[in-house]
């Protein structure tokens, strides 16, 4: 066949760079919208933790696109059709997520990325070939996931809006929270992270006779990692002062409780970042691990398989260009034109983002960074002032999700059609 290892590899680039440009956006969004970060620091701190998170956490959301959208067993005495399926399902979401970007639109590419695989499917083995039940599951993934990030957001803020920032004292306040404050974002991170992180250690210090619990090290490592974030908060908050603070160039005028938000924010942007990476790079790196399998085994792959580390690597740097090279566009959308966002809106918006994404790629469910970022922020809306929330900029991005689905669907009974003509 002429489809190659190095086309598919290209277009998988090239998915996963439109992925970037479009949906790496929302782990930074926030941060730039309420100043806490520049665009530059953005994306040189986005890019360092999406291409960690790929690597690292991508194996089982990609496992889940690969084998359990469509129906592998139907496809087992034509792997050429799957194949000629999976790069229609990497030129289709890779043009769709490039016309949204261009819109300035965050989609999700979770959407384009089951839309594409179902309509393949249909069109090349009957309405049989969609797996309906994985669908429903990740449908249902699509519509908790801005409710639960909206509640988590809302809770988080209405607690910091009621106990620091409606204080007559906030400072005194923020200095009481700042221990917790420093455990609920490394426990974010450590309960989902840190075990598989640790584990290697843990392994080794056994081996020599120390016989650790599992949990003992990242609890260690959590705790000690708390403590010094809130050694060098206490410390940040006796320097700032009432002064305007320079972001970008611009004179912004920060309190000072507003300024160690700032601070915090920065934290929780690098865990979404890290959230989205091992979430979303599946979208792009699925199709074409599917391809190799087929490729090296002649096989269709029907249940778990593994995603070589070298796939995980091209998904995450064609993820970190796409941000570099065209991610503006949806950051200020994400960032400006939903809310209003101050520091401390922006840290509770991501870190219910991070809670959201890592439990979803824990669970092996392509759920969207961008439902949880918009939940989030809406959350932190509704507790501010629900006139405060532009919703005319919300329409614009429900319709763009409400059409991902379907129009990735057609576009990929189109293509799919026209490729099996051209190679078969």
């Amino acid at each position: 066949m002429p489809i190659t290892l190095i086309s598919t590899s290209l277009l998988a680039f090239y998915l996963a760079w439109n992925l970037g440009a479009n949906d790496v956006a929302n782990s930074m969004g926030t941060s730039v919208g309420s100043q806490a970060l520049s665009l530059r620091q953005a994306i040189i701190i986005a890019g360092i933790l999406e291409f960690t998170g790929a690597v690292l956490f991508g194996q089982e959301v990609s496992q889940t696109l690969a084998t359990k959208i469509a129906n592998p067993v139907l496809f087992a005495a034509t792997p050429e059709i799957y194949i000629i399926g999976m790069v229609t399902v990497l030129v289709t979401c890779g043009l769709w997520l490039q016309i949204a970007t261009s819109g300035g639109l965050p989609v999700a590419s979770s959407h384009a990325v089951v839309g594409a695989m179902a309509g393949f499917s249909w069109v090349a083995m009957g309405v049989d070939a969609i797996n309906w039940i994985s669908i429903g599951l990740v449908a249902i993934g699509w519509i908790v996931t801005p409710i639960l990030s909206s509640a988590i957001a809302a809770l988080f803020y209405g607690q910091i809006k009621h106990w620091i920032l409606e204080q007559p004292n906030q400072l005194a306040q923020l200095q009481q929270w700042i221990p917790w404050l420093s455990v609920i974002v490394l426990g974010v991170f450590g309960v989902i992270v840190l075990p598989l992180l640790t584990q290697p250690l843990t392994n080794y210090l056994n081996s020599i006779g120390l016989n650790l619990p599992s949990y003992d090290l990242p609890l260690f490592v959590g705790a000690v990692a708390a403590i010094v974030l809130s050694v060098i908060s206490w410390r940040q908050l006796q320097e700032v002062g009432n002064n305007a603070q320079k972001l970008n160039n611009e004179e912004i005028i920060f309190t000072p409780v507003e300024q160690l938000f700032a601070r915090f924010q920065v934290l929780s942007a690098c865990f979404v970042a890290f959230a989205h990476g091992s979430n979303d790079v599946g979208n792009a790196i699925a199709p074409l691990a599917a391809i190799v399998y087929i490729n090296s085994t002649g096989t269709i792959p029907v249940s778990d398989i593994t995603i070589p580390l070298w796939i995980l690597i091209l998904g995450g740097a064609g993820i970190v260009a796409g941000l570099a090279v065209w991610g503006q566009k949806v950051i200020n959308t994400i960032g400006e034109n939903i809310i209003s966002l101050q520091p401390s809106g922006g840290f509770c918006a991501e870190l219910a983002t991070a809670i959201t994404i890592l439990l979803a790629s824990r669970l092996g469910l392509p759920v969207s960074t961008s439902h949880a970022l918009v939940g989030g922020v809406i959350g932190i809306g509704l507790v501010q002032n629900i006139k405060s929330i532009q919703f005319t900029t919300l329409q614009s991005i429900a319709v763009a999700w409400l059409m991902t689905f379907p129009v990735s669907a057609i576009f990929s009974v189109a293509i799919f059609t026209t490729t099996k003509i051209l190679f078969l």
